[in-house]
This record gives structure tokens, C-alpha cells and sequence, in this order.
């Protein structure tokens, strides 16, 4: 069983900058891709930032130059560093695992609220 577990959100002012953390536990190939995604209420859930287990990534135009995806292969851990925060950037995030060749995830965490203030 693959469990997916997020931490690092909170509120934070317009401008500021937030990381995200998500470990993950369980069975895992070593071959996959780990991201992050978001929700805001009323709207589906968005690609925020992906990096697969070789170093490729992929960002959403609205983040792109602001958020930086990483991950730590060995740990089992990806971070999302959110920098320039906006008031659009609120949302409940959700750190995701899954195959590459699908491009689609697997697991999701249970989610983490961001809150940016204007």
C-alpha cells in the first residue's frame, strides 16, 4: 500500500513564499513520476508541477518561474518550493505518485491547505 503524506502548508501574504513537503511510504517503483496537484472549490483539480525519477519536469504556465519542483529519490520525498505566492495560488494542494507512461497518477495525498492573502 502506497501512502502519500503532505506537509508545509499554512497562510502566507501575497508575495511570500511557502514549501511543501510529501513523503511517501510503501511499494514504489523506482521508475516514476511525483507531483503535485490543486483544487479550489467549485473547479477540478489542476496540474501544478511534476518531476520524474530521471530529472524530466513539468509546470503549469500560471507557475511556471515561481514554484520549483524537487525531489529526493533516495528519501522518498518530493517538495514543491512556491515563491512570489498569489492570492490565485490558494488552493488544497496534492502531492501525487505514479507511472511515467501514463502520465496520470496513482496515489494522491489526503491534501494541505495553502492560503495566500492579498
Amino acid at each position: 500500500q502506497v501512502q502519500l503524506v503532505e506537509s508545509g502548508g499554512g497562510l502566507v501574504q501575497a508575495g511570500g513564499s511557502l514549501r511543501l513537503s510529501c513523503a511517501a511510504s510503501g511499494s514504489i517503483f523506482n521508475i516514476n513520476a511525483m507531483g503535485w496537484y490543486r483544487q479550489t472549490p467549485g473547479k477540478q483539480r489542476e496540474l501544478v508541477a511534476t518531476k520524474t525519477s530521471g530529472g524530466s519536469t513539468n509546470y503549469a504556465d500560471s507557475v511556471k518561474g515561481r514554484f520549483t519542483i524537487s525531489r529526493d529519490n533516495a528519501k522518498k520525498m518530493v517538495y514543491l518550493q512556491m515563491n512570489s505566492l498569489k492570492p490565485e495560488d490558494t488552493a488544497v494542494y496534492y502531492c501525487t505518485l505514479g507511472p511515467i507512461a501514463t502520465g496520470k497518477p496513482s496515489y494522491w495525498g489526503q491534501g494541505i491547505q495553502v492560503t495566500v492573502s492579498s
